[in-house]
């Protein structure tokens, strides 16, 4: 089986209902809330709280996991490597790119970003079910690829590097520091470009990724081009999920993460801010 990162609710469908067995290479991971999982999903999904996605704990809970919790975590979901895993979430995006981004960063390129999510899958006409289900457990050892992530000391090495390019998906209010959300200063890192992550998409009603060559062109415009290194950030590394996730559709081979987001950068005395 060979699915694209992003898949339609169609392509989805057809993988289900190949040859009518079901598909066992297929995983199917909700992120949406418990809520929302329980009123329905889509046939064979499992639900995984988002929230899990993060350490958790330390200075800095909203960076990745440690490598034993996220072989605990997907080894009770069943991972395997012969697993292709389908994300949605029910927050246009963000957490199933974050998810995406954790499986790319263990070197699990498996997977699937669901365009549209459920609404796309309902909208379809395709049946959706209540029953919750459950993962026979795998093991899943997790060796972490560094090539996807960032911190401090790489971006503060990096910013004078016309080959790097810092992508701040926060809302605009946000980048300038007129907002500024549990950290001690505002502002963004030096260099950075602001490109707010819902302009990737249709719209709130629609959660879709618009054209690639309409987001291309709007990326190129403030200088985020295929040939540079990207470091995406937001807040707290969610809505960057969702970035991370569109510059790797788009075909972006040099994409980083920084975990830490402002949530970190604006707490620290020393790096250097920008208004």
């Amino acid at each position: 089986m060979s699915l694209p990162l992003v898949i339609s609710a169609q392509q989805l469908f057809n993988q289900l209902t190949h040859d009518d067995a079901p598909n066992t290479e297929l995983l199917i991971v909700d992120l949406s809330s418990a809520e929302h999982y329980h009123a329905a999903h889509i046939p064979g999904a499992i639900h995984l709280d988002p929230a899990r996605l993060l350490r958790g704990h330390g200075n800095v809970p909203n960076k990745m996991p440690e490598a034993d919790q996220l072989s605990a975590l997907l080894s009770e979901i069943g991972l395997t490597a012969d697993k292709h895993v389908v994300v949605y979430d029910d927050q246009m995006g963000p957490w199933a790119g974050r998810m995406i981004w954790t499986l790319h960063s263990i070197g699990h390129q498996r997977c699937s970003f669901l365009n549209g999510h459920l609404p796309a899958w309902v909208n379809a006409g395709f049946a959706t079910e209540t029953a919750i289900n459950t993962a026979q457990p795998s093991h899943y050892p997790v060796v972490l690829k560094p090539d996807y992530l960032a911190d401090i000391p790489y971006i503060t090495d990096h910013l004078e590097d016309p080959g790097h390019i810092v992508l701040d998906v926060r809302s605009l209010q946000e980048y300038t520091g007129e907002k500024v959300i549990n950290a001690k200063r505002g502002g963004h890192i030096p260099g950075a470009v602001n490109y707010e992550w819902t302009r990737a998409l249709v719209s709130a009603e629609t959660p879709q990724l618009r054209p690639a060559g309409e987001i291309m062109a709007e990326l190129a415009a403030l200088g985020v081009t295929p040939d540079k290194t990207v470091i995406t950030h937001c807040q707290t590394h969610r809505r960057s999920g969702l970035s991370y996730l569109f510059t790797k559709h788009l075909g972006f081979d040099k994409v980083r993460c920084y975990d830490g987001s402002w949530f970190e950068w604006g707490n620290q005395e020393d790096t250097p801010i920008e208004s």
